[in-house]
């Protein structure tokens, strides 16, 4: 059985192949036939261009030749002024025309001026009598000739035309003049072509072309004479020139020129594989899809024959499926309800940590306000002795009715009193319990934790430079948990240079990239490198016991973060260390 679908297959597989190769040779004739046609048009767009440039300088050397510099040189060749004339011209003129050399030759070929005297591979000099441009001028006739040239090794297009001795047409001819004229800037152009492009003279020697690698070889082998020819004439000197090496296949033509060259163009040989194989893809789709049609009926009868033996089979387990169902939504709702306690618990954990954080900052406050209790206390009694004071003294002047002492005595009481009262009330905000979120004045902020602190680095004997600046910097957040944060930066700062040589804290305040910084340096010792990894943890303290219990920096860093800030500390490179506080400005706020 299995011998004779083979023996069947094999006809129309043989069918197949023939088919593809058909559609493979049709799409590779039709492509080959569309590109030598695009070819050509691309050709006849590109010959213009070149033969204009060709023709642009045509009448320029019959022009030069009635020059009287020209003819009076041919005269008098051993005049020095005559020939310094005559470089000065044709210099002049052939920076105007933009071509590449001018010169003039006498009745023998040898050069007597040229407009690249000045150049070390000028032509002054130089005899060109054996190039075909100058024996076609001298008979009268205009010379046209294409070579590489003998003193700057550079190829060029020479144009040619003779200079008559009365610098008429008609008289004895005296000289030769010629321009060469460069066609590299083809090349150039030619270079953003997939497809070679060459320029190929009479003989098949290609001259110009986008690919390097053919410049200089025949389109066929070249015979004897031309050889020779090629020889006597240098067109091509120092050249070797061979045939390519294979020959580039289908190529369309276009003349150019009037020395016989010929403008041609190589289509892609990829490209006509390209499409032949996209057209024998296209076939073997085809035949594959017609062969999977086929497959397709017959699969579908053999299915129509299978589908009423498995309907039966399929309401069973359909029956099965709803069962299933019935169970697996039970065990979704059992675990639904098992979610929605542990959320519920979730939910009362994180409000148990919110208020235990809550507690935790408060706790900070008063520590803090108890470290503070000291200073505050000693800031507190400076005032209220200064009041005894000037009590008695003012009850001692109205006695003796004095009573202007009295009265500025009593200024003073109530200068100290408000003093008092000043920080009594900062004392009361710095303590409550406050969560609201507000625009605050960042600087107002430092100026209050410097306030509450400037007893204690008094009485330290710390130096505290405080650099607010006069404008606000506006921030989103709670002004009570800010001055928290900053008097805990603050404190740290002094128990920093406690020991010091220099003591010394400064704190400073900018605005960079949408942010309010405040930096807080201190001249202390700094951060060890094994504490600066665990600055912010909790519990971590480099302190003695009974000093700190490593809560603090935690403690501000979280109070921060809720603000969308960021707390962090570094080395400075003078010493000590600075801590840095980040916030965002307030909406509406930029530096």
């Amino acid at each position: 059985m299995r011998v004779r679908k083979l023996l069947l297959l094999l006809p129309v597989g043989m069918a197949a192949a023939c088919i593809i190769a058909g559609a493979f040779a049709l799409g590779a004739h039709r492509a080959r036939a569309e590109l030598l046609e695009q070819g050509q048009r691309q050709l006849q767009l590109m010959a213009p261009d070149l033969q204009s440039v060709l023709e642009r300088f045509e009448t320029l050397p019959f022009v030069l030749g009635q020059q009287p510099d020209l003819t009076h040189a041919l005269a008098h060749p051993n005049d020095p002024a005559a020939i310094a004339r005559l470089n000065a011209t044709l210099q002049t003129i052939q920076q105007q025309a933009k071509v590449g050399a001018l010169y003039l030759m006498d009745h023998t070929g040898l050069t007597l001026g040229a407009s690249n005297w000045d150049q070390p591979l000028g032509f002054v000099g130089k005899n060109f009598s054996y190039r075909p441009y100058f024996r076609e001028a001298i008979q009268g006739r205009a010379g046209r000739f294409y070579g590489i040239g003998t003193s700057t090794s550079e190829a060029g297009y020479f144009i040619a035309q003779p200079v008559y001795r009365n610098g008429s047409k008609g008289g004895p001819i005296a000289g030769v003049i010629a321009v060469k004229i460069s066609l590299a800037d083809f090349e150039h152009t030619w270079g953003s072509s997939e497809d070679p492009i060459v320029l190929a003279d009479r003989s098949g020697v290609i001259f110009l072309s986008n690919r390097p690698a053919w410049r200089y070889h025949s389109l066929h082998p070249l015979d004897l004479g031309t050889r020779q020819e090629l020889a006597r004439t240098q067109q091509y000197m120092g050249q070797n020139i061979t045939p390519l090496l294979r020959h580039p296949g289908d190529f369309v033509t276009q003349p150019v020129g009037r020395l016989g060259w010929h403008l041609m163009l190589f289509p892609g040989q990829t490209r006509v594989v390209r499409a032949g194989a996209l057209w024998a893809l296209a076939a073997a789709l085809l035949l594959a899809s017609a062969g999977a049609s086929y497959w397709a009926m017959h699969q579908r009868r053999r299915r129509l024959e299978e589908r009423m033996a498995s309907r039966e089979a399929l309401q069973q387990a359909a029956r099965e499926l709803e069962d299933r169902i019935v169970q697996r939504t039970q065990e979704l709702s059992d675990t639904n309800r098992h979610l929605e306690q542990k959320y519920a618990k979730l939910q009362e954990t994180e409000h148990l940590l919110r208020s235990t954080q809550n507690e935790l900052i408060q706790a900070g406050k008063l520590t803090m306000l108890g470290q503070m209790a000291a200073g505050v206390t000693h800031e507190l009694n400076q005032p209220l002795a200064a009041i005894r004071a000037f009590a008695d003294n003012a009850r001692t002047f109205l006695s003796r009715g004095q009573s202007e002492q009295a009265e500025k005595n009593l200024t003073h009481i109530g200068e100290a009193s408000a003093r008092m009262g000043a920080i009594i009330s900062q004392l009361k905000g710095f303590a409550r319990r406050d969560e609201t979120v507000s625009i605050v004045d960042l600087a107002q902020s430092v100026r209050a934790s410097v306030f509450l602190l400037e007893s204690e680095f008094r009485r330290h004997d710390v130096t505290l430079l405080c650099g607010t600046g006069e404008e606000p910097l506006l921030v989103a957040g709670n002004p009570v948990r800010l001055e928290q944060v900053l008097i805990n930066l603050l404190r740290n700062a002094l128990d920093a240079v406690e020991d010091a040589p220099r003591r010394e804290v400064g704190v400073t305040m900018a605005s960079e990239d949408g942010q309010a910084i405040v930096r807080i340096a201190d001249s202390g010792s700094g951060i060890p490198e094994q504490v600066a990894a665990h600055l912010f943890e909790p519990f971590f303290t480099t302190k003695p016991s009974g000093k700190g219990l490593g809560l603090g920096l935690a403690i501000s860093s979280s109070i921060v973060q809720a603000m969308n800030g960021q707390l962090s500390a570094h080395n400075q490179a003078s010493g000590g260390a600075e801590f840095e506080l980040r916030l965002p400005l307030a909406k509406g706020v930029s530096d």
